[in-house]
């Protein structure tokens, strides 16, 4: 009985940091991002990258710049293409899903990005760079050349 407690606790003690090692290149992705207008460059939003329940990543705008229309309203997704979801709030908004991460090309792939302001889906994959994310949304393949990058910022804290 001994024995086998001992050899179960080393093979625990191996197999423990294994475990963590193996994890923690996927999750490198979590975190806050900090996002830049097309046009004047300037901070637009922050997204938070979460795991989510099913094991893939996912992305929710926490933080926008100009959380308000000019009317004081807040900011809708009316570039909705659903009439049912135009409704819906820009802040809270989950505009990544459904990424995995591939080991072998080093980038969180098969997800889709949702732009509010365009009200368009697009497939998508994330490449990070030191604290860049390099986030390409395309529309076919990824190699059609059909797309744009945007480079996002990582924070260390929500805004």
């Amino acid at each position: 009985m001994k024995n086998t407690l001992i050899t179960l606790s080393l093979t625990m003690a191996l197999l423990f940091p294994a475990a963590l090692s193996a994890q923690a290149p996927a999750d490198r992705i979590i975190g806050f991002y900090l996002t830049y207008d097309d046009d004047t460059g300037k901070e637009k939003s922050q997204v938070r990258i979460y795991k989510a329940a099913n094991g893939k990543y996912e992305g929710e705008i926490v933080w926008l710049k100009e959380p308000k229309e000019t009317d004081g309203s807040e900011k809708l997704d009316k570039n909705n293409p659903e009439a049912r979801l135009q409704k819906r709030k820009i802040l809270g908004l989950v505009i990544l899903k459904d990424f995995k991460y591939d080991a072998s090309a080093g980038e969180w792939s098969g997800g889709t990005i949702y732009n509010p302001s365009s009200g368009k889906t697009y497939n998508s994959y994330i490449k990070l760079d030191g604290k860049k994310a390099n986030v390409r949304g395309y529309i076919g393949k990824s190699w059609m050349g059909l797309g744009k990058t945007a480079v996002w910022t990582k924070e260390e804290t929500r805004r």
